[in-house]
C-alpha cells in the first residue's frame, strides 16, 4: 500500500499571520492534528502541529498574540505519493512526529497522519467516527 492510498487530500492550510488560537480553532473544528502553513516568503510549505500549540501554551505564551509563523515545526519531512506506507511510518518514527506533508512535483498533494496509516493497516475500514464508551466496560 502506498502513501497515496492513505493520505488525506483535503488539507487545512493556514497562513503565518494567523494567531495560534485561530489555527487551533480550525484544527479542532476539523478534528485534525496538523495544518499546512503556506507562506509566500518561504520556499515551501511548513506545518503547525498539536505539539507546536502545546509547546507554546506550556511556555505561558498567549495564543491570541502568538503567530503561526513563529511556531512552525522545523525540519519538515515531505513524503511522495508513491512511498510505501512502511517507509512513511518509518520516517515518522525516526523523526518523532505524526504527520507528513505529501508533495507531488513540488505541490502539496495531501497529508498523511499516523491515524491514516493505522486505518489502512487495520484492513477493515475502521474510522475515528466510532462511538466512545461512556465509562469502564464490565468484563
Amino acid at each position: 500500500m502506498q502513501v497515496r492510498d492513505g493520505m488525506s487530500t483535503v488539507v487545512l492550510t493556514v497562513g503565518p499571520g494567523h494567531t495560534l488560537r485561530a489555527a487551533a480553532r480550525l484544527m479542532a473544528e476539523r478534528r485534525i492534528g496538523a495544518a499546512v502553513v503556506m507562506d509566500p516568503e518561504q520556499s515551501g510549505p511548513g506545518i503547525l502541529t498539536e505539539r507546536d500549540l502545546l509547546d507554546s501554551i506550556g511556555q505561558g505564551q498567549d495564543p491570541d498574540v502568538e503567530l503561526v509563523g513563529d511556531h512552525l515545526t522545523s525540519d519538515v519531512v515531505f513524503a511522495a505519493p508513491d512511498w510505501s506506507l512502511e517507509d512513511a511510518a518509518a520516517a515518522m518514527v525516526r523523526g518523532c512526529f505524526r504527520h507528513l506533508i505529501v508533495t507531488d512535483e513540488g505541490e502539496v498533494a495531501g497529508i498523511l497522519s499516523v491515524r491514516d496509516v493505522v486505518r489502512c493497516w487495520t484492513g477493515d475500514g475502521a474510522s475515528c467516527d466510532m462511538p466512545v464508551a461512556a465509562g469502564p466496560q464490565a468484563t
